[in-house]
């Protein structure tokens, strides 16, 4: 059974992703771009997106990140498309997710469709498709492309011969990196970073941003040092995700060539880690409120805020002290496009790596993040972590964290929601529980501002436990109580 989650659907390579899959996936985005009045050719929002009428062969952009057989499956998808009259914009190379957003919103397209398993491990892959407002799908759109799929059971469509759709110019080849650039320059001060000559690591993890960040940079004058920026459809062993341990080998470097800056994309580039000055790793938490604090008092950008249900309150603090709204969401940062697409939110992020701007693409962009981060320093002409401690100062101190913790039977995952529910606690780590959001997961919030949340995961026997707090031993407390409702031991 083929299902999309928060970003897509992904499935181990060879076992459920398979090219017969992948073409069923594909017809069924066709049906639902010529015949879904939401998302497709249809929606009177699509006709005001483009200005006037649609056009007679809608148009797809379609990109592929490094993963083993990626371009393949993209070619795979692109002919199914192409047999049922949509005109295919391919990409010439690997390409990240952000581009390819900004591409669907360039060339005014129905949608885009990427081949991507983003962060997950290297046997798996996937399907992203991104309807014309150049974001990930929203629920109707997601459920409609499921529906489709039930019905067309275990059929296999057919598919337009890969030479016979170049032939006909159903297939064209594009290179998205210069459109996308020029978007990103448009958001940054390029005089600035330019004149602080900053020295900064970027490790693309083997994906998509290898040939998309450091290029840019370049041409900045900036000076760049780069590490695992080769094609390994493996990842060098492991999942290609910038968290703390997988940017070990940066931080070293960093530490060895006395660096500013250190920046890392996972394997779609969706996703963004920063290293501080010496190799300090620093928390999407904290970046988000950088971020924000970065885009009012150096660019002079305001609005509200969105963040998703388990993301840091570091960020609505930053935001109150500006007399800005925050909007919390499920999480997904498909929740949080559709708030960025109104036009009336500065920022949106959540705590595993997603952030996006107002009058950028409504989709997570991790190489964005990064310039936006190297933008700061060059302002501030400091670490860091020395503007999150002058915030800590203003707003009061933010400590969080996020880790897993695996359940032995998908039995006694229910189990524990069903115990939650029914008798949760009152009070936890010493702290009166004020309110508990069961929105996504359940987070309990404390009368002191503290929380917990624990949320099942949707792709594996685990949970994950978060906690935030105002100190490190509070935060230990909520983190063992966590726990230890997890083990029905409370």
């Amino acid at each position: 059974m083929i299902k999309f989650g928060t970003s897509g659907w992904r499935a181990v390579v060879s076992e459920e992703f398979t090219f017969q899959n992948v073409r069923r996936v594909a017809h069924a985005i066709a049906g639902s771009v010529k015949e879904n009045p939401e998302c497709g050719v249809l929606s009177p929002d699509y006709k005001a997106h483009i200005g006037g009428e649609p056009p007679v062969v809608p148009e797809v952009v379609v990109g592929y990140d490094t993963r083993f057989l990626s371009e393949d499956f993209a070619r795979e998808l692109a002919g199914v498309l192409a047999l049922a009259g949509i005109k295919c914009q391919f990409s010439n190379a690997e390409v990240p997710t952000p581009a390819l957003a900004w591409a669907v919103l360039e060339r005014k397209a129905v949608g885009g469709a990427m081949i991507t398993a983003s962060h997950n491990g290297p046997y798996y892959n996937g399907v992203k498709w991104m309807p014309y407002w150049g974001g990930a799908a929203t629920p109707p759109v997601t459920d409609d492309l499921e529906r489709r799929l039930e019905f067309l059971g275990e059929q296999t469509p057919k598919t337009m011969a890969w030479d016979k759709a170049v032939k006909e110019s159903l297939v064209e080849f594009r290179d998205f990196r210069k459109g996308y650039w020029r978007k990103l320059s448009s958001l940054l001060d390029l005089k600035k970073i330019k004149s602080a000559r900053l020295k900064v690591g970027v490790d693309s993890l083997h994906g998509t941003g290898r040939n998309y960040l450091a290029p840019f940079l370049e041409d900045l004058g900036v000076e760049v040092v780069e590490i695992n920026h080769d094609r390994d459809v493996l990842f060098g062993g492991r999942a290609p995700e910038p968290t703390e341990e997988s940017l070990r080998d940066l931080a070293e470097l960093m530490r060895k060539k006395r660096l500013s800056l250190g920046l890392a994309m996972d394997g779609d580039a969706d996703r963004f880690g920063i290293l501080d000055a010496g190799g300090v790793w620093v928390s999407p938490n904290d970046v988000l409120p950088l971020a924000l604090e970065h885009l009012i008092a150096h660019k002079g950008v305001k609005g509200k805020v969105a963040r998703t249900v388990m993301t840091s309150h570091f960020v609505d603090a930053v935001a109150k002290s500006y007399g800005l709204e925050t909007r919390e969401t499920p999480v997904g940062f498909k929740y949080i496009g559709e708030l960025l697409r109104t036009g009336h939110f500065a920022l949106g992020g959540e705590e595993s790596g997603g952030l996006s701007m107002r009058g950028h693409v409504p989709e997570k962009d991790g190489i964005l993040a990064c310039l936006l981060m190297l933008e700061l320093v060059a302002c501030e002409k400091k670490p860091l972590l020395s503007v999150r401690d002058r915030l800590f100062k203003r707003v009061g101190h933010f400590h969080s964290v996020r880790l897993n913790f695996r359940i032995e039977k998908l039995r006694q995952m229910i189990e524990v929601q069903e115990r939650l529910r029914v008798n949760p606690p009152l009070d936890l780590a010493g702290g009166s529980v004020w309110r508990i959001d069961e929105s996504d997961g359940f987070k309990f919030i404390l009368r002191d501002g503290s929380w917990l949340g624990l949320r099942p995961s949707g792709t594996e026997p685990a949970f994950r436990v978060y906690a935030e707090a105002a100190s490190t031993q509070k935060l230990d407390a909520l983190v063992d109580a966590g726990k230890k409702l997890l083990q029905g031991k409370f």
